[in-house]
C-alpha cells in the first residue's frame, strides 16, 4: 500500500489507508471516501490506531452505514464497512 491517507479505489471498492494516523483521522479519512465517492458499496479502512475500533462501528452507527468486520493484519486492522445509501426526495432532484 502506498502512503498514510492513500485510497484505493476499484469502482464500488475503495481502502483507505490511514495506517500511523491518529483520531480522528481515520475516521475523517472514512468519512471522505463515502462521501466522495458517491457509487461506493465497501470500503475497508486500515488503521494502526486502537482508538478506531471504537471509533469507526460508532461512525457507522450515527451515519447507517454498516459496520462489517474488523479483521487484525500483521501491522494494522482492516475495518470493512458496508454504505448504505439512503434515497430522499431532495436527493432525485
Amino acid at each position: 500500500m502506498g502512503d498514510a491517507g492513500d485510497t484505493g479505489d476499484t469502482g464500488d471498492e475503495a481502502v483507505v489507508d490511514a495506517r500511523g494516523e491518529r483520531c480522528p483521522l481515520p475516521v475523517i479519512r472514512l468519512a471522505r471516501a463515502v462521501s466522495e465517492g458517491p457509487g461506493l458499496r465497501v470500503v475497508t479502512l486500515l488503521a494502526t490506531d486502537p482508538a478506531a475500533a471504537h471509533d469507526v462501528p460508532a461512525w457507522c452507527r450515527m451515519r447507517g452505514h454498516r459496520f462489517v468486520e474488523a479483521r487484525a493484519e500483521a501491522d494494522h486492522t482492516a475495518y470493512v464497512v458496508e454504505v448504505v445509501r439512503t434515497s430522499t426526495p431532495e436527493a432525485a432532484r
